[in-house]
């Protein structure tokens, strides 16, 4: 007994000295406008995606993940926060973000990790005085576009204005790499948020990747091409993962923004809808995991997710606990991650606000920023922040705004706003009708009444949060 007592004064010895296992690090990408079907695992008929496709077959595939919004600025602020962004005004594309919110930037920063913000933004500006900047937001790396980008880009690097050179999405990963280095070098895990900006419009892939598509329309080249240009980026961040010896350790992430646009050649993969609306092609994105060291082997996951998960889910693994705001509506995906745990904790919920997109336009704002800084033209101060990011409007509850839907399990609940204010309510069972075909609510009445009000509850609480209820000091 006494030599089991002092083996175990030892072994906490040597944990309380920092010889536990490291704690991991973490690679966060995601695509801009890439849909559920615009992958070859997914069962493209043209699409080269050997990379994401060897993701899939050998880490853990997410079947059923979702945007938690159908548009790019919306989903990021609940990537960033674990929120729903209709909480905190991110009603629509090119919506700030509002200061006020904890990033997973911020918790991880205050947990000992190293930050880095590489690639599309837009949750607000890359100017360094702005308030919602990358550098304001808990990036102490970054390297950053206002909004999509395409080869060459110019870019802001801790605010100022960079030219770089080559295929959009491998720009994208080599600006990461140095700054993964640099927290090897200090000892530090590091959190990497790697955003890609295709393949967004207006869809421009170079030359060599166009020619891997003969016999197919150029609009189809070019689509085609940005993906598969994120793919060869993909796997060009694979093979640094594991030059600098860390891949084993790093959970990384890959996933898209929202589904397809409506009016381009991307997949939604059969599913209803495309990008802008909660129908499951709008919101049902691709997304895998891999991390050696907890992921052993290959696993489909049918549980439903969203990017609201990720905030939770990474200060978990981490370790850390974080000042967030309270509720947060993505709950920790850990248990799922490990296999212990298939069925969701709480329901998925989404909801369209009625207000327009803000006018965010990259290549000019980097152009006028890089001639200030070269003094050919006045220095001006940041753009405000977007009205919805100020908690100065006050929004009326049961105000219906625009569709809303909850998601449990395999049931889903379309609440779309009628003209009389009020609801129509659609229930789809998406185990047996993924594609949404088929409304089943008059068969199921009472699930509709109990879900229905556990929409509106949740709505309510969401205008709470957008009137400052969850911020201590409001403005």
């Amino acid at each position: 007994m006494k030599m089991f007592l002092n083996l175990l004064a030892l072994l906490l010895t040597i944990q309380q000295l920092g010889f536990a296992e490291a704690p991991p690090n973490f690679v966060l990408c995601m695509s801009d406008d890439q849909g559920w079907g615009d992958v070859g695992f997914n069962g493209h008929p043209h699409l080269i995606t050997p990379v994401m496709d060897e993701m899939a077959a050998k880490g853990l595939r997410f079947d059923r993940f979702h945007a938690a919004a159908p548009v790019c600025s919306p989903t990021r602020a609940s990537f960033l926060t674990g929120r729903h962004p209709n909480r905190m005004g991110v009603f629509s594309w090119g919506h700030s973000l509002r200061p006020q919110e904890v990033t997973i930037a911020e918790a991880l920063a205050q947990g000992g990790y190293s930050t880095g913000h590489f690639g599309k933004w837009h949750l607000g500006s890359v100017r360094a005085d702005s308030p919602v900047s990358p550098g304001q937001s808990g990036f102490e790396e970054w390297l950053s576009s206002p909004n999509f980008y395409e080869n060459s880009p110019l870019m802001s690097q801790r605010g100022k204005v960079v030219e770089t050179d080559g295929e959009s999405s491998m720009v994208t990963v080599e600006a990461a790499i140095p700054f993964m280095e640099q927290a090897i070098k200090k000892q530090k895990p590091f959190l990497a948020v790697i955003w890609f900006g295709n393949p967004h419009t207006p869809h421009q892939a170079t030359d060599e990747l166009k020619k891997l598509y003969p016999g197919l329309s150029e609009k189809e080249q070019n689509y085609y091409g940005e993906i598969t240009g994120i793919d060869q980026a993909m796997g060009h961040l694979r093979q640094e993962l594991d030059r600098l010896k860390i891949r084993e350790n790093t959970f990384l992430l890959y996933t898209s923004d929202n589904g397809p646009q409506g009016r381009t050649v991307g997949s939604s993969g059969g599913l209803r809808g495309a990008k802008g609306s909660l129908w499951e092609g709008g919101t049902r994105v691709p997304a895998m995991i891999e991390w050696p060291n907890r992921i052993k082997k290959h696993r489909v996951v049918k549980t439903p997710g969203n990017t609201s998960d990720i905030y939770p889910t990474v200060l978990e693994l981490a370790g850390i606990e974080s000042p967030h705001q309270h509720p947060l509506d993505g709950i920790s995906l850990v248990d799922v991650i490990d296999g212990k745990q298939t069925k969701r904790e709480k329901p998925m919920a989404f909801w369209i606000y009625t207000s327009k997109g803000v006018r965010t336009p990259s290549e000019e704002w980097m152009q006028e920023l890089q001639a200030e800084q070269a003094g050919k033209a006045e220095a001006t101060p940041a753009p405000p922040l977007s009205e919805t990011a100020l908690v100065k409007k006050k929004y009326r509850q049961g105000d219906p705004g625009g569709h809303s839907a909850l998601v449990d399990e395999e049931w889903k609940l379309h609440a779309i706003p009628t003209k009389n204010n009020d609801w129509k309510y659609e229930l789809y069972n998406l185990n047996d009708d993924e594609a949404e075909t088929t409304d089943v609510s008059k068969e199921h009445k009472d699930l509709v009444k109990r879900m229905s009000e556990e929409l509106s509850e949740w709505r309510d609480s969401v205008i709470d949060s957008l009137n400052g209820k969850d911020y201590s000091n409001s403005n």
